[in-house]
């Protein structure tokens, strides 16, 4: 009864900011390096944060530090969505959340700093390739209902690591966005406040299992999202493009753009992608070593991506031909 009624609260909610965008004219307007066509209401991604909020209000006592970070993060966003900031003042802010739950977590007792330093990397690399991974209908609500699921289950079946009900609510905001999202005509999309603010969300979680289990394995719930991302900036790299401008050369977006795979179709093979590894590290958890668990994931996950070089080379050659 408990989440039939955060479901409802949560959709008046989204329905409420729809009236709200709508009079401020917060939109997401389709430019030539955009997967969709269509003016779209941005920010969608903000219920995220009611989730929290509400959870929150129920246990102020044990999470002061996540909500403080998740709040900081979801409003230089939203603000980014409604006018563009600097990368200087997004990173900062990013920067100061992360020592926040790095706080919480008690991480620089427990670590030496050098470890400190590469984990302050990773978390802010994350939160950008989440948000750089949310460009079409449902991706986004998608992966991070299977990466909440998965850590769910965990929690319950393997190694209880935090409460219960703050995966949940992370999950019931999911499902109310994709209620609205997973269309083949959108209602609405996430905005920088949602993808950015839900990546925070995984992070904490991701890293308190790692701490509790002490094993890394559990990076490889965002194993989809990490390989495109990086792999991707590494092109642009060589290609000497600005890696923090929009541009369209994930795979997913080739998919989307250049062959024309319904949106959604494509959301769901990331998801369920996702799903499958994360299910492959469920069962071989402790039964074999992390190392070859990650070469058995990550390799596979390359060869795919590079089928990208191909679909984009066969692109290529048709619209030469064509002209």
């Amino acid at each position: 009864m408990e989440y039939t009624i955060l479901g409802i609260v949560l959709m008046i909610i989204m329905l409420l900011y729809f009236k709200v965008a709508d009079h401020f004219n917060i939109i997401d307007k389709p430019n030539q390096r955009s997967s969709h066509t269509e003016v779209t209401l941005r920010g969608g991604g903000i219920i995220f944060w009611f989730s929290a909020l509400i959870y929150f209000v129920q246990n102020v006592q044990n999470n002061y530090f996540f909500f403080t970070g998740i709040t900081l993060v979801s409003l230089v966003s939203f603000w980014d969505d409604i006018q563009s900031l600097s990368n200087k003042i997004r990173i900062s802010i990013h920067f100061l959340s992360i020592t926040l739950i790095f706080y919480d977590l008690n991480l620089f007792d427990l670590i030496p700093i050098w470890s400190v330093v590469i984990a302050y990397v990773l978390a802010i690399g994350l939160i950008n390739a989440y948000n750089f991974m949310d460009g079409i209908n449902g991706i986004t609500g998608l992966y991070t209902l299977t990466v909440m699921g998965a850590l769910l289950y965990v929690n319950t079946k393997i190694q209880l690591f935090i409460d219960g009900e703050f995966i949940k609510y992370a999950i019931i905001a999911s499902l109310v966005f994709l209620f609205f999202n997973y269309r083949k005509k959108a209602k609405c999309f996430a905005g920088d406040v949602g993808s950015i603010a839900v990546a925070f969300w995984v992070i904490y979680l991701v890293l308190k299992l790692i701490l509790v289990t002490e094993s890394f394995i559990w990076l490889l719930f965002l194993a989809v999202y990490g390989v495109d991302a990086v792999c991707t900036i590494l092109h642009r790299l060589y290609l000497k493009q600005n890696i923090f401008e929009a541009h369209r050369l994930h795979l997913y977006q080739v998919l989307s753009n250049e062959y024309k795979v319904q949106h959604r179709l494509v959301s769901l093979f990331y998801g369920l992608a996702q799903a499958g590894i994360s299910l492959l590290v469920i069962l071989l958890y402790q039964k074999v070593q992390d190392g070859i668990i990650f070469l058995i994931v990550i390799l596979p996950l390359l060869l795919i991506y590079s089928s990208k070089f191909y679909l984009l080379n066969k692109s290529n050659l048709r619209l030469n031909h064509g002209a």
